[in-house]
């Protein structure tokens, strides 16, 4: 077994991996970037390499400074996490040229697998069902649009190198394909370098199923069962269980089966994932699943697996890189249990999902029997230069209603301040009918984005508490004097202190009466609340409204303050009075960079005449292009971006005026 180990990543995988070598008696080096000085990862690991700036093509996409970090530290082995260099065949041919295990399968099998279309003809060779599509190599726009018609609409775009949903789009209409493949291309092509794509038909009720292999240098292959991934926004997963509700053994022996011969057919070794999507139009059925793609490297869900199947993947992929067999066999392996994993990520769903950067100012985790896989502590930043997640929250119970009641729990006790967040999402998703009665599917999240991905506004209980906080009533004093202890409230008249709130429903103006030595009337517009403090905490209170109890955390900085309350998150801006910008940022006239990013795109000139939602700029910012739109009707009076610009969050893009003013 190794010593001494490298890993070549970043955030909550290195954390993941760190714990396992340390369990095993390995030491650890990380390495990192000038952004990840501070990071968790690097703090955990026994040494620590710097590699380079904060872009990652420069830092943990180079091969050779990872290599050069990996000789200067004496370590025996690299381990690629998962992203980043994972799936790169020439990178580990590179590991195993200097003199070191690669901790992953086989250059060969890497590239059997690299690229989706010549993976799909080999596994149609080797007997594996594959979906109904073009996967050949004429990439003619013309020609790639008659093949879509053939195969029938809808259907799917997809990079043929990578995975993660970056290069893939789904088209409804003939008029529609142009564009997307444009867009789908030049989203692969920055983030694979490669541009090439296959069409497929896009199955109208799918679910994403895959199964975990594991392969030795001894010739043994097992499957360690599935997993079902079907909630995706943006082709991602967000949540992911183990086992997949619905399965027979019938089903599962035959698409185990199929993962297996399809890393046989390659001479796979270590951690793989075949990913299967099933036509569930007609229930789960053994003939009805097709081969979508096979990620040469452990998954970023590989915890639910773990969870349900007893064992620690790392430490197998550390043993079978040192050459050791297997360490069960098929008939070994057992089901055992429910497991879910939800990804926290800093986004923001009620603007399609756009990734959203800013500091970890307040972070806390469930307390009990919850595993938080994290790469981040209270205090980091999310920046534009990586991958928006935060943690991911893992659970398990013997029974899928008890596990997924314990997800939901568990949620609703995650505080995050400092930047937006999907958390209410989450939570909302781990509550929806459907996903709760076992029938997931890869189009429920579209089909309930309303109610899933609304902005939470606050209730009057939310706004009740948070205007006390607001006006200053909330400090109790400690004087010995009596009269100073009653706080707020004063023995003549009742003043009304005032405090604005800014939310996502717009603004309250609120008045907080003091009535009492705890006790406050709260005005909203024409109504009132009545609140009374029944106890203090370091970060919060329980208060009592209409005869309900109930706790509050509140979270302040100078300029926002966060709720938390019944499992649900209010975040309030307070806006800075010398800043003028502030009414006009969100206002029509001009268009915002929504965060830090690089210009791809700029489709319009000054004086060009737009139309409200027609497309004007595409900004790619955390390995995703965004396309900004027009939000009236106008003529461009200004443009201050070019192509190749790199633009800072807020930035001013454009501005617009009407089209009659001159």
């Amino acid at each position: 077994m190794f010593s001494k180990i490298l890993i070549a990543n970043r955030g909550e995988i290195a954390c993941r991996i760190i714990r396992s070598a340390r369990r095993m008696g390995i030491r650890t080096v990380a390495v990192y970037s000038d952004a990840d000085i501070a990071a968790l990862h690097v703090a955990l690991a026994d040494e620590a390499v710097h590699i380079g700036p904060a872009v990652a093509s420069e830092s943990y996409l180079s091969k050779d400074r990872i290599i050069a970090a990996a000789r200067r530290s004496g370590v025996e082995a690299i381990h690629p996490g998962y992203g980043f260099l994972s799936e790169n065949a020439d990178f580990a041919e590179a590991v195993e040229a200097a003199g070191l295990v690669f901790i992953g399968p086989s250059p060969a099998s890497i590239r059997a697998m690299g690229l989706k279309d010549a993976a799909k003809a080999l596994m149609e060779r080797a007997g594996v069902p594959v979906v109904p599509g073009y996967h050949g190599d004429k990439q003619d726009t013309e020609f790639l649009a008659e093949r879509a018609t053939e195969i029938g609409f809808p259907v799917l775009i997809k990079a043929r190198a990578g995975g993660g949903g970056k290069g893939m789009r789904r088209v409804d209409r003939p008029e529609d394909f142009a564009t997307a493949l444009e867009a789908a291309r030049r989203e692969a092509k920055s983030a694979f370098g490669d541009d090439a794509v296959l069409i497929e038909k896009y199955l109208t009720q799918p679910r994403h199923i895959e199964i975990q292999v594991f392969g030795d240098s001894h010739g043994n292959v097992v499957h360690l069962f599935e997993r079902d991934c079907s909630l995706q926004r943006r082709h991602q997963k967000v949540i992911e269980e183990a086992p997949a509700p619905g399965m027979t053994e019938e089903m599962r022996n035959a698409m185990g089966e199929a993962a297996v011969r399809a890393a046989r057919a390659i001479d796979y070794r270590g951690a793989g994932t075949v990913e299967f999507i099933v036509d569930v139009s007609g229930g789960l059925s053994p003939d009805r699943f097709f081969f979508m793609e096979m990620n040469t490297r452990l998954q970023v869900e590989h915890p639910v697996t773990e969870a349900i199947a007893g064992v620690d993947l790392v430490e197998w992929q550390l043993r079978i890189a040192g050459g050791e067999p297997l360490q069960k066999t098929q008939v070994e392996l057992t089901v055992d249990g429910w497991a879910f994993e939800a990804r926290l990520y800093a986004e923001d769903p009620s603007r399609g999902f756009l990734p959203a950067t800013g500091t970890l100012s307040h972070l806390r985790f469930p307390d009990g029997d919850v595993r938080i896989d994290t790469g981040v502590h209270e205090g980091d930043s999310i920046t534009p230069h990586y991958d928006p997640l935060i943690a991911k929250l893992i659970v398990y119970a013997p029974t899928r209603q008890a596990a997924l009641a314990k997800l939901t729990r568990a949620l609703q006790d995650t505080q995050v301040a400092g930047t937006v967040s999907n958390l209410d999402f989450l939570v909302r998703l781990s509550q929806q009918p459907d996903f709760v009665a076992g029938h997931p599917d890869t189009g429920l999240i579209d089909r309930e984005a309303e109610t899933l991905t609304a902005a939470s506004i606050p209730d009057d209980i939310a706004l009740a508490i948070a205007a006390i906080f607001e006006a200053g009533c909330m400090a109790r004093s400690h004087a010995r004097d009596p009269w100073q202890s009653l706080g707020a409230w004063q023995l003549w008249g009742e003043a009304s202190r005032p405090a604005a709130l800014h939310h996502r429903g717009g603004h309250t103006n609120c008045g907080v009466i003091a009535k009492g030595q705890d006790l406050f009337s709260v005005h909203l517009d024409d109504r009132a609340v009545g609140v009374r403090i029944v106890g203090r905490t370091d970060n919060g209170c329980r208060v009592e409204i209409n005869g309900r109890q109930s706790s509050a955390d509140i979270f302040q900085t100078l300029h926002d303050m966060t709720l938390f309350l019944d499992g649900h998150t209010h975040h309030f801006h307070r806006p800075d009075p010398l800043d003028g910008v502030e009414e006009g940022a969100v206002g029509g006239d001009r268009l915002i960079a929504p965060m830090p990013g690089l210009i791809k795109i700029v489709r319009v000139q000054e004086g060009d005449m737009v139309a409200r939602g027609e497309a004007l700029i595409v900004m790619e910012a955390m390995k995703m292009e965004l396309t900004l739109t027009a939000t009236r009707d106008g003529v461009v009076e200004s443009l201050n971006v070019g192509e190749g610009d790199q633009t800072s969050e807020s930035a001013v893009l454009l501005s617009l005026r009407p089209e009659d003013e001159q």
